[in-house]
This record gives structure tokens, sequence and C-alpha cells, in this order.
């Protein structure tokens, strides 16, 4: 089944829901670490940029921990879109897990793929642009010079002062912002721009 394309970032909790989420969605995934979001600014500051320009749906557990990461990331977000998802409260537990949760709540790794995919479908979020339109590749990052040359780390550091973005971003984690933030041309303006200041 092909996947939901979603140009908003989502936000959830752990890596199993973002393996989870992969399975079903086509688009930026980001993770809170859990209560981990509270002491990691860079990871805040990220998902404060990408509410401005993109805006982002937070799809967190339905359980206690769940909305008090779902209620923090709205209360320190003041500017942009935020778009909240719910799953359902559905009691069981998680197949890699020995014992059930706390509240005995499935989290979003332990909601079945189909259902996910229908709450989306039924948010009104899902991207209805041009599934072919061209992005940036770690091929034009490297010709770009953002990776794989003896600056690159500079440049990139440089690119994100620039966007006002953390300025230890991965090249992978700069490449995913791009794509979601402009087109290639103007991504590619931009960098070439910063090359000729």
């Amino acid at each position: 089944m092909q996947k939901l394309k979603v140009s908003q970032v989502m936000i959830v909790e752990g890596k199993y829901d973002k393996i989870k989420l992969s399975s079903v969605v086509d688009g930026v995934i980001i993770c809170t670490n859990g209560f981990q979001i509270y002491n990691d600014f860079d990871t805040v500051s990220l998902i404060r940029k990408y509410a401005e320009t993109k805006g982002i749906i937070i799809l967190t557990d339905s359980d206690s921990a769940g909305f008090q990461i779902r209620n923090h990331l709205k209360s320190i977000i003041s500017e942009g879109r935020i778009t909240n998802l719910y799953i359902p409260e559905i009691f069981g537990k998680e197949k890699r897990k020995s014992a059930p949760s706390k509240e005995g709540k499935l989290g979003v790794e332990g909601i079945d793929a189909q259902l996910i995919r229908e709450v989306f479908e039924r948010s009104g979020v899902l991207d209805n642009t041009d599934p072919d339109r061209e992005v940036l590749t770690r091929s034009d990052m490297y010709k770009l010079g953002l990776s794989g040359k003896h600056d690159s780390s500079a440049l990139r550091k440089k690119l994100c002062q620039k966007l006002e973005l953390p300025l230890n971003l991965s090249a992978k984690a700069l490449l995913e912002y791009l794509n979601t933030a402009f087109s290639k041309e103007k991504a590619t303006e931009l960098i070439i721009g910063l090359t000729d200041e």
C-alpha cells in the first residue's frame, strides 16, 4: 500500500513510534524521546522552526504521559501551526514489551497501521501537492559543499545560523529540513548565496 504524503513535520514520543508511523506516512518525523524533550533545547528549537515554516503534527500516545508531552510542546511553541492528531484509546500490550504500560493503553507503536492511516486520512492533513516535486539529494548536498568536504561543517553551521536552526544539525537533518521548507531551486539559491558572501 502506498504511503501517505504529509508535508507537516510529525512529532512522536519514541523511536518505535517513529518506525510504526514511517510505515504509513512519507514525511519528516521527529522523536521527543519521551520526557527528554524538557531538556533537549536543540530539538525544541528545531520543532519551533518547523512549526513556523511547515507546521507540525503532534501524535503522542493517548495516555497521561503522552498528553503531558503534547501539552508541553503546545506551551513552548508560541508561533506557527500545530495540528493535534490522536490515536484511539485501545487497551493492550505492545508486542516488544513484557507487560502493558502503566495505564494499559497501546501507544502509537502498538496501534494497527491501518488505523493510523485512517486517523491521517480523516484529519485533512494529507499533502495534495505534486508527489514528483524535485527535492535536494545527498549528491546535491555534496556538490553544494554541505557534506563530504573539509569545510562542509562550517558551511552547514553558517546556513543553520541564517535559517535560525540549531547549529549542530547533521547533514541528513539539514537535508530533511531544506526539502520540507523550500523547493530545490530556492534551497540551492540560498546555499549558493551563502558561499558568495
